[in-house]
């Protein structure tokens, strides 16, 4: 009897009937989670940005005269000495915003030995330091993602020099400008204190404008 019972209760398991009720409920299950996932929840958090905060809800862009130059969440490469230089790069051919990423290489990597050592030994050059000095980690090292539009106080400081001559500022009137863009971590303790390199390169322009080359 008890045999009759069990084998009756797995027949009816895998009875037409049994199957196509469970094949519904996993075809509404993946549909609901696909329409609430995929759909409702991002466009809630779209709508939320865009009212909360619509600078960085649409992409935090920088204008001027109207036109987009940049965006204060992507760096760019600056290279004349006119300007602040930004973070080295390893996006793509540098600072491209659809290869987003770092060297991967390791700490004993020799290509990475050298290629920090001939940043240093750049970054030494074009502001003018001994060839001894100590230069800021992240003046010879490229971030995870390529793409950091910040650099540190110190290494900000240490352009001030060579931004003061080829511009005809004084160096006082460079560093009130570095100490006026420094930004302190989030919330006061997430991060460290960094420059927008962006911000910065604009507040020389409107201080000192260059003549177009």
């Amino acid at each position: 009897m008890r045999a009759k019972t069990v084998k009756g209760y797995y027949e009816h398991e895998r009875s037409p009937m049994k199957l196509r009720k469970n094949i519904w409920t996993a075809v509404v299950g993946v549909i609901s989670l696909t329409v609430l996932t995929g759909c409702i929840f991002p466009l809630v958090l779209f709508v939320l940005g865009r009212l909360l905060s619509p600078g960085q809800a649409a992409g935090s862009l920088v204008t001027r005269n109207g036109v987009v130059i940049g965006s204060r969440l992507i760096g760019q490469d600056f290279t004349r000495p006119e300007y602040f230089h930004s973070r080295p790069s390893a996006a793509g051919s540098g600072y491209d915003g659809t290869a987003s990423g770092g060297t991967n290489l390791g700490p004993s990597n020799p290509k990475l030995i050298g290629d920090i050592r001939k940043l240093a030994e750049d970054y030494r050059k074009s502001n003018g330091l001994p060839a001894d000095a100590a230069v800021p980690i992240d003046a010879v090292t490229r971030s995870g993602s390529g793409l950091d539009p910040h650099i540190s106080p110190r290494n900000a400081e240490l352009q001030i020099a060579r931004i003061a001559r080829a511009r005809g500022l004084d160096k006082d009137a460079v560093q009130r400008l570095v100490t006026n863009h420094t930004q302190e971590p989030q919330l006061g303790f997430m991060g460290s204190p960094h420059v927008s390199v962006l911000d910065l390169n604009l507040a020389l322009d409107r201080a000192a404008p260059l003549i177009p080359r």
